[in-house]
């Protein structure tokens, strides 16, 4: 295939090791997020796939050329990349246009002004082409970065945080205009977030990453509708944790019983539900009690106490949407959606 190729990358900074055989392909105009928490080494391997950072093992192979491993490693200058990065990293002593201009050195000085031009038009700053880096918005300035990125057609871009520094109105419409200019372009993209709702938004596939391995990798669909394991579940969002205790291949919780193939008869399990996946009905006689409800804009959270005979009662929380939440203390029905229930054994991370 042609693309971006990460095979078994290894790297360690002393005894530490950041990166820890980390495989995956980012195939023509396809776009792969890293996802993980701080220090999990999703960075080091943007770098490491940009040429910044040696990798201690493994190859780096860019459209079936190996560029890093095997006693091989190509400059970053070399390998023909884009970058885009948290603070934007534009020239302050350059204007916009010069800021695009600035890769475009192999063109001739008319080219570079016509190629620079046309790529500022295309995401909307090319009325600011004389303007200073000083004189731009952050959005703006992450507009002009992308331009000057995109601008010399690299085979491969590279995006760490690019959207991490804006306020959250502006951000989504950035990141749209960002994501439909990538993908016009048709250049394989690895970007680098800790935001699982980004990722989701942007990414045809997620790397899920811990510790410096991926622990899932797949569509966005795939990870949030069958995750690997409670970290990539629950990375997805909040969910319910319900002790429980396997028994004839079914697990028995005050939210019905579930099946749990693989766990052994009196294997501890835990059984995670999504807020969204619950729904509720006013009933007199129902199990469970509003004790608070928060409208959130979009969606509602409610804090419910799950009464279940013979047990002590259960605290969830069920996120609603499209309407307002029951008041404190309703007694409601439950519903849950199997699709939102996942039952792995205890202790598993």
């Amino acid at each position: 295939m042609t693309g971006l190729e990460l095979e078994t990358i290894r790297h360690a900074y002393g005894d530490h090791r950041a990166v820890d055989d980390v495989s995956l392909a980012v195939g023509p105009g396809e776009l792969v997020c890293l996802l993980g928490p701080s220090g999990c080494g999703k960075t080091t391997t943007l770098r490491i796939a940009a040429g910044l950072e040696n990798p201690t093992g493994g190859r780096v192979i860019l459209d079936g050329a190996v560029v890093a491993g095997a006693g091989v490693l190509v400059p970053p200058e070399r390998r023909n990349v884009g970058f885009l990065f948290q603070d934007y990293a534009l020239f302050p002593h350059l204007d916009v246009a010069a800021n695009v201009e600035f890769g475009l050195t192999a063109l001739p000085r008319a080219e570079r002004r016509r190629r620079a031009m046309e790529m500022l038009e295309q995401v909307g700053m090319a009325a600011f082409a004389g303007a200073w880096p000083h004189q731009l918005s952050g959005g703006q300035q992450q507009r002009v970065a992308l331009a000057r990125a995109l601008a010399p057609g690299p085979r491969l871009m590279l995006l760490d945080e690019p959207f991490s520094g804006l306020d959250k109105r502006l951000r989504d419409r950035i990141r749209d205009d960002t994501l439909h200019l990538l993908k016009a372009s048709h250049v394989s993209t690895l970007m680098v977030t800790h935001d699982p709702e980004e990722a989701m938004f942007m990414a045809d596939r997620i790397a899920v990453m811990r510790k410096g391995r991926i622990m899932q990798l797949g569509t966005p669909a795939e990870l949030y509708g069958r995750p690997a394991d409670p970290f990539v579940a629950s990375f997805f969002g909040e969910v319910n944790v319900v002790e429980a205790q396997a028994l004839s291949g079914r697990v028995t919780t005050p939210l019905g019983p579930w099946p749990c193939p693989g766990l052994a008869d009196g294997e501890a399990a835990e059984v995670l539900v999504r807020p969204e996946g619950i729904t509720l009905a006013e009933d007199a006689a129902g199990p469970g009690q509003v004790l608070a409800a928060r409208l959130l804009g979009r969606s509602s959270l409610v804090h419910l106490r799950l009464d279940w005979p013979g047990h002590a009662p259960v605290h969830l929380h069920v996120r609603l949407s499209g309407r307002p939440p029951p008041p404190e203390g309703t007694r409601v029905a439950l519903t849950i959606d199997p699709a939102q229930v996942f039952v792995f054994p205890a202790g598993e991370e």
